[in-house]
């Protein structure tokens, strides 16, 4: 049974090997909210997954420990596993989707973990790994379903209330829930009127659906670059405790994830991963009543992939207003490059990339398309460039194309 005692031996037990990660403000990221940042993406692992791992296996009778034990994971459980698994000489294997991030799996690999790659999603490694613990007798290391995972991280909650006694409200990525229904436990129980906000990505929105519909729910199928919490299946245990703690559940977008990540990097100089970056999406789209709250978000992990890292960056220039896309239909004669040009020179924009496609079906023969990429301050002077352009006859065809 998850109590406050298990959460309080949790973060006793936790500081032989668990960072007490800083708690710090920004108010740059939001001009009417008073937010601060918890930064799990800095604990050893990059993520917060070490706590709920650690105290699990340190938990384990000698006779388990011997035999070893065995998990699965997208990425950050392994590694918090592997970790602690190998700071107490216990053997560990780790079962990963296959299509998990290549520096997971090396990390994981490094940390001294054997590590198994499964076809499909976490929920194929998932009944993978239940296969190899029938057949071994490892113990398995649930990544959030099991209460002693869920005090481990509940123990951030802990640190939550030591940094800022005064906090209104604490904003929490799910996946599992393992972290939210730790966190929310804890606060609730030390400080009833702390508003406990739960967010998930639209692609993967299983705890979301049976939070809202107030029964458990299984998804079909889940799809985000957020894999941290790219689960099809939510906990039964966490479910039920984040039914009760937990105020409200949001979705955020790719595009929302991406403009976070972004957001951090350029306004904090701090590097989160998708499923880390949710928190932070979910209060810079106004998903939630933190206005004018003393607001803590936690930023759950940092491990994102440097594969998809440029791309991520991309989007949430896009989002953001900084960098546009614009398909222009212009008579194809001398002098109509340089007249754009001057254009969005003048409104204060660069323009990274141009060409010409004279053999597009949709125009005229002696017209054709001029598709241009630009750097661009915000929204508002994309909207001046375009209402220029039209000014000046030119016909926009499409934007961000």
């Amino acid at each position: 049974m998850l109590t406050l005692d298990k959460i309080y031996h949790a973060g006793f037990i936790l500081k032989k090997i668990a960072r007490k990660t800083d708690l710090i403000a920004a108010p740059a990221l939001k001009q009417d909210a008073d937010i601060y940042l918890k930064t799990e993406n800095l604990q050893l692992t990059g993520s917060f997954k070490v706590r709920g791992a650690y105290y699990k296996i340190s938990q384990l009778s000698e006779e388990e420990k011997k035999k070893g034990v065995i998990a699965c994971s997208a990425g950050n459980h392994a590694q918090g596993v592997a970790l602690a698994a190998s700071s107490m000489n216990i053997p560990s294997t780790i079962c990963m989707p296959d299509a998990a991030p290549i520096m997971k799996v090396e990390n994981t690999k490094r940390l001294g973990a054997t590590v198994e790659l499964v076809p499909g999603t976490y929920d194929d490694a998932h009944d993978k790994a239940v296969e190899l613990q029938k057949e071994t007798g490892m113990t398995f290391i649930h990544p959030y379903d099991d209460e002693l995972v869920i005090a481990g991280q509940g123990s951030i909650g802990l640190e939550i209330l030591e940094q800022l006694p005064e906090v209104e409200a604490v904003v929490i990525p799910i996946g599992g829930g393992g972290l939210c229904a730790g966190v929310a436990f804890a606060l609730k129980s030390l400080n009833p009127d702390i508003k406990i906000y739960g967010v998930q990505a639209e692609g993967a929105a299983s705890m979301f659906n049976a939070w809202k519909d107030r029964h458990y729910e299984i998804l079909d199928t889940v799809h985000t670059f957020a894999d941290g919490i790219q689960v099809k299946t939510p906990g039964e245990i966490t479910f039920k405790v984040i039914e009760q703690y937990v105020d409200e559940i949001v979705t955020v977008s790719e595009d929302e994830i991406a403009t976070a990540i972004l957001t951090l990097m350029e306004k904090q100089k701090l590097v989160a991963e998708g499923a880390g970056a949710t928190s932070v999406a979910a209060v810079l789209f106004d998903k939630l009543p933190v206005r004018g709250k003393k607001t803590v978000c936690i930023v759950s992990g940092g491990n994102i992939d440097v594969t998809i890292l440029s791309r991520v960056i991309t989007r949430g220039l896009v989002m953001s207003g900084r960098m546009t896309n614009m398909k222009i239909a212009i008579q194809d004669r001398p002098g109509q490059l340089l007249e754009v040009s001057r254009i969005i020179s003048e409104c204060g924009a660069n323009i990274i990339t141009v060409s010409h496609d004279r053999a597009n079906p949709k125009t005229q023969l002696t017209d054709c398309f001029m598709k241009l990429s630009l750097e661009t301050r915000d929204r508002e002077q994309i909207g001046q460039i375009r209402k220029q352009l039209e000014e000046s006859g030119f016909h926009l065809v499409s934007e961000n194309t």
